[in-house]
């Protein structure tokens, strides 16, 4: 992420998405703020974050558009319970980042069949470089 508005977007998009169910639960809140602590936002301006609405910030790199996919998906699966809403909002979510449906379904399916939900980040980024060629 390279500017304060790339950063504060993308843990909007985080905010928005991790409430879909109806609920915060503590482990998502955690998570938030370790993503916030990664992108060396203080706890001010990140507890700001939740009583804000903005226009999300276009990434245009596909790598880290992946990665912004992937963090939603890790928070997705933060609480132990895999909602519904979830799994529509992030499918359509990925579509909007222009990211490959079928690459989307493949890392969420396995992540469903991984022990703690994460996959190495080689797999990750080969599923999405399968759909390229």
């Amino acid at each position: 992420m390279n500017t304060e508005a790339q950063k504060k977007s993308l843990l909007l998009e985080l905010i928005a998405f991790s409430t879909v169910d109806g609920q915060l639960h503590k482990r998502e809140y955690d998570f938030l703020w370790y993503v916030a602590q990664e992108l060396n936002i203080d706890l001010d301006t990140f507890r700001d974050l939740f009583h804000q609405e903005t226009k999300p910030v276009i990434i245009k790199s596909e790598f880290q558009r992946i990665q912004q996919f992937y963090r939603l998906a890790l928070i997705m699966h933060c609480d132990g319970i895999l909602h519904e809403k979830e799994s529509k909002a992030i499918q359509q979510i990925a579509i909007e980042m222009g990211l490959n449906p079928s690459a989307v379904k493949r890392i969420l399916d396995l992540m469903k069949k991984a022990p703690n939900a994460m996959i190495e980040p080689k797999v990750l980024l080969r599923v999405f470089q399968e759909q390229h060629n």
